[in-house]
């Protein structure tokens, strides 16, 4: 083996995960599969109506789920595990994605179902959206936050838009 061939043994082809020189991938690939409507949950169970909607927008075409397991803590500060969610919490969302995925399916809709751990929804959202090529984004709201709350996390829905852009719709759904 080369010192070329040594050097690209451990890298990715290209648009393809980064890998590290030894050891597991740094992050997994972007779902890509194209769809129609995605229904963005941030962590909150995703309702009949937000499904509803989809369905009718949709227009017969696929419906991607996406669901945000937040990552608390600083990203300039030094990694703590104690933020990263629980497998607990990862197996909520989890549970989550699947009874939409699986309630969309019974109703004659293709869908998939991704569970996204970030610090950021909105960009998370926004990139998931990007990637599948959706014209319609339904993000699901808690039912009523408190106003401390709706004042520190901000107005997810407005941030997603913001994000995306006039080419996508976004329309927030609360239970």
């Amino acid at each position: 083996m080369t010192v070329a061939e040594a050097d690209t043994a451990g890298a990715a082809p290209a648009g393809g995960p980064v890998r590290r020189r030894f050891g597991r991938r740094k992050f997994d690939t972007q779902p890509a599969q194209p769809a129609a409507v995605l229904i963005a949950s941030n962590g909150v169970a995703v309702p009949n109506a937000a499904l509803r909607l989809a369905r009718r927008v949709s227009g017969g075409e696929a419906i991607a789920v996406v669901s945000i397991a937040r990552l608390y803590g600083s990203g300039l500060g030094l990694q703590n595990p104690g933020l990263m969610p629980t497998r607990k919490e990862l197996a909520e969302q989890r549970e989550i994605v699947e009874r939409a995925v699986s309630s969309l399916e019974k109703s004659g809709s293709e869908a998939w179902g991704q569970v996204a751990i970030t610090r950021r929804p909105a960009k998370t959202i926004a990139q998931a959206a990007r990637a599948r090529g959706v014209g319609h984004v339904i993000v699901v709201r808690p039912v009523q936050p408190a106003r401390w709350r709706r004042t520190v996390e901000g107005d997810l829905v407005k941030e997603v838009a913001r994000k995306l852009g006039s080419d996508v719709e976004v329309e927030g759904v609360s239970p």
